[in-house]
Order: structure tokens, then sequence, then C-alpha cells
């Protein structure tokens, strides 16, 4: 077949995240890697996978592959995306009418879309380690936004559906991820910046953010584990290093219990409960992980 139907797309990107997280990194991008040019779900799965390993690396070669590999999955949803792209009738879309316009599968597209260019800002800003060009990206990073602010409204426009049905929820999860995550990522930045920001239509509220997390990490969608991550990256690290409260030790606990059970070989997960540990100061329980 030269088509992959959504829901196949969705159940092998979910095989391939559980290859994943047992540590079998060259089978999960074997299994994604045949139809990255022509599915959206294995494009964003196939780059994800390069993303997430350059986020344990920092190696800049390892930087660069992630990159490169989200333009060409940004390329693959381009094409599944609605001709008139959802920004470009920011107006239209979201009413009840044009959104029952909407297939199933450019709701997706637009959602693996802004998940992709996201990502690639977030690399990019890794790569310089520096505030301008993570502002200077600041065009890609705003398409994105409208992207996920403008989905997060059909949602709410199809909240009251008697359809859902898992591929409604995946989409969900999607939406909860990228709000979530640009509300918290945005209300990290300095008060100056993010005044700034917010006059032009972005919004840094960590509450929010944290709440649709918190949500997505609960759900049972391909998304939860990105919102975990999200969690235990800010839990972890980021809220030690800006200075913006005690790291909330209790909750990145439980969120990476149910993946401990699951995936106890797992590296990332035992990174991030090694990490627990160095913060709770277990240093001897820390020697076992490794």
């Amino acid at each position: 077949a030269s088509k992959m139907d959504l829901k196949c797309a969705l159940e092998e990107c979910s095989m391939a995240l559980n290859l994943f997280l047992n540590n079998k990194f060259s089978e999960a991008l074997e299994l994604l890697r045949p139809w990255s040019k022509d599915s959206m779900y294995h494009a964003l799965g196939y780059s994800t996978i390069l993303v997430m390993q350059a986020a344990m690396t920092f190696e800049q070669q390892d930087i660069q592959m992630g990159i490169s590999t989200m333009k060409e999955a940004l390329q693959t949803c381009q094409r599944f995306r609605k001709r008139s792209t959802v920004v470009e009738s920011l107006s239209s879309l979201v009413s009840k009418q044009s959104v029952d316009q909407l297939s199933e599968e450019e709701m997706h597209a637009e959602i693996c879309y802004a998940e992709c260019l996201l990502q690639k800002a977030a690399l990019t800003f890794v790569q310089d380690e520096n505030m301008i060009n993570f502002i200077k990206g600041g065009l890609k990073i705003r398409t994105s936004y409208q992207i996920y602010k403008e989905c997060h409204q059909v949602l709410q426009v199809t909240q009251g559906n008697k359809s859902k049905n898992e591929t409604y929820y995946q989409f969900e999860g999607g939406v909860k991820l990228g709000i979530g995550a640009f509300n918290l990522m945005l209300s990290l930045l300095p008060g100056r910046i993010l005044r700034l920001l917010e006059f032009i239509g972005f919004s840094g509220n960590r509450e929010l953010g944290l709440c649709q997390l918190r949500e997505g990490a609960s759900g049972s969608s391909l998304r939860a584990i990105l919102c975990t991550f999200t969690l235990l990256v800010y839990h972890t690290y980021v809220s030690l290093i800006l200075g913006t409260g005690e790291a909330n030790l209790q909750e990145a606990d439980s969120l990476l219990e149910p993946y401990l059970q699951k995936f106890p070989t797992g590296s990332i997960i035992l990174f991030y409960a090694a990490r627990i540990d160095i913060l709770k100061g277990n240093f001897e329980k820390v020697n076992q992980f490794f």
C-alpha cells in the first residue's frame, strides 16, 4: 500500500515508542523509517526519537541530525495539511461549520506540523544556548503556537461530539502537550521579554501550562510520555537552574513510577530516576542504577 491510515500509523508509533523506552533505539527507528516520508506520524515519531537522543547526548552531530530530520518531517506533515492552512484562515477555522469541514487527518496534520516546528525550535535553541536566537526563531515558534491555539479551540468546539474515538483522544493529547509546553516554557522568560511576547499574542501562564501537561501525562495518548518528560525536565532541571522555587520531587516521583514499573531497564527512565535520587541526596541508590 502507498498510503498508511491514521489508526495504523498511531499503532505503529506506539510500538516504536515502547521499543525506544526499552532501549531498542535502532529497532524503533527501523520500524518507523520505511514510512517516514509518507506518513505524518511515522515522520514525527522518527524525528522525535532522534531529537530525544540529541537531548540526552547534547552532541553537536546528534543535534544537527535531529534538526535536519525535523526539516524532512515538516515537509511530510505539510502534505497532509488543509490547503488553506489553519493559521491563514484564523477567523474561519474555529466556527463549528469550518471545524466540521476539517477531516480527521487534517486535524492531526496540524498538530504534527506544530509539534515538529516546536521541537526544531527547541533544538536550535539548545544548539546555540542563546536566548536571542530563541527569539529570532520566534517566527517559527509563533506559527507553531498559533496552530496549537487554533487546535485548542477546535477541541473546545468538538468537546460535546458524541463520536469521540481513539484518534480524537490522540489529537487531544497533542494539544495538551503543545499548550502546556508553550505556556510553561514562556513563563520562564524574564518578565520584560514575556510582556513583549504577550503583546504579540503569546501566553506564558505557568499554572495553565503545568495543568495541561499534567492532564496530558495522565492520559493514554502517544503524547503522555512527552508531557511526562516535559514535567520531569521542569522539576529536575529547569526549576533549579532558574530558581523558580523548590524542585517538586514528589510529583516527579509519581510521574515516573508507572514508567519504572513498565520499563525497569529503560535508560531514559533510569536517567530521570537517578536524577531524582541525586536531588534527594540518595547517592547509594544512584549507584544501583548504573
